[in-house]
């Protein structure tokens, strides 16, 4: 970070290219658009670039700082407008499985995907942070700005929500245990 403050291309290519894909992979499961996922990740790895003289060693590194950028620029597109889109899915590398898996595994990807747009953004983020890109909780909370507690109880509303929406669409068979 250091050679980047001193504005190095070559150390800027190199920290792009280890840590570019994270921000568009936060992005594109929060946003779900490709184009806005690059966009994005351009804008977090150039606020990198701009902040690199401020940046402190010894703090979280520049992955989880990224995916804190990322994670906040996502949060304010969808408080701007709440974008949707009806772009298909990317397909995925043939691996064999039959046509009526592919189908029926397609069909659960919509049916979550739809079930994670329709919640809450606070609470799609946790999901995200913690399932997808495996933050723990205390990372996680301290990226939503939140305490430990208040975001364990967010994930469990989270978690709870998400269930709900998968069980009445018939995704889930009905969950008859303690808390989700």
């Amino acid at each position: 970070m250091a050679q980047v403050a001193a504005r190095s291309a070559d150390a800027f290519r190199q920290l792009a290219a280890l840590y570019g894909s994270v921000p568009h992979r936060i992005a594109w499961r929060m946003l779900g658009d490709a184009t806005e996922a690059e966009d994005v990740a351009q804008e977090a790895l150039l606020r990198l670039w701009d902040h690199a003289a401020r940046w402190q060693s010894g703090g979280p590194g520049v992955a989880a700082w990224l995916k804190r950028v990322a994670m906040n620029q996502c949060l304010d597109r969808l408080r701007r407008t709440k974008f949707r889109s009806d772009e298909e899915v990317p397909d995925r590398v043939d691996e064999g499985p039959l046509a009526d898996a592919l189908m029926d595994a397609d069909r659960l990807a919509d049916k979550t995907k739809m079930a994670m747009a329709a919640l809450p953004d606070n609470q799609r983020a946790a999901l995200v942070l913690t399932y997808f890109e495996e933050c723990s909780n205390m990372a996680a909370a301290d990226m939503l700005s939140m305490n430990i507690k208040a975001f364990e109880s967010l994930l469990v509303r989270a978690r709870q929500a998400l269930r709900k929406a998968l069980e009445a669409d018939g995704i889930l068979a009905p969950y008859t245990g303690g808390s989700a």
